[in-house]
């Protein structure tokens, strides 16, 4: 069966860094687009960041936009999810995501897209 398993959340002051992992098994890695969402108390599921298959074309949502890195190992099948400059707004659980079915595009950022979700890590950013 499909599994997702974010590591790397933890508790940070703001302006710091953390990296998260989300190792994958149970599909064909490499032919996988791959996303993050977070959501915070009271707040709906927020798109983070996406990644291709190839690894070759990035989305971010604008409230990360030059903050945060999405890459990927296909030969380790994690996915990356680097975070700087981090603010107080960004605590929040983050969650890994793998659609149903492999390669393909559509809309990277809905969370219709998306069919496999990890069980979240929590990240706290603090003042």
């Amino acid at each position: 069966q499909v599994q997702l398993v974010e590591s790397g959340g933890g508790l940070v002051q703001a302006g710091g860094s953390l990296r998260l992992s989300c190792a994958a098994s149970g599909l064909t890695f490499s032919r996988y687009n791959m996303g993050w969402f977070r959501q915070a108390p009271g707040k709906e599921r927020e798109f983070v960041a996406a990644i291709r298959w190839s690894g070759g074309r990035t989305y971010y949502g604008d409230s990360v936009k030059g903050r945060f890195t999405i890459s990927r190992d296909n030969a380790k099948n994690v996915v990356y999810l680097q975070m700087n400059g981090l603010k107080p707004e960004d605590t929040a659980v983050y969650y890994c995501a793998a659609p149903s079915r492999p390669l393909g595009d559509w809309d990277l950022g809905a969370r219709r897209y998306y069919y496999y979700w990890g069980q979240g890590t929590q990240v706290t950013v603090s003042s």
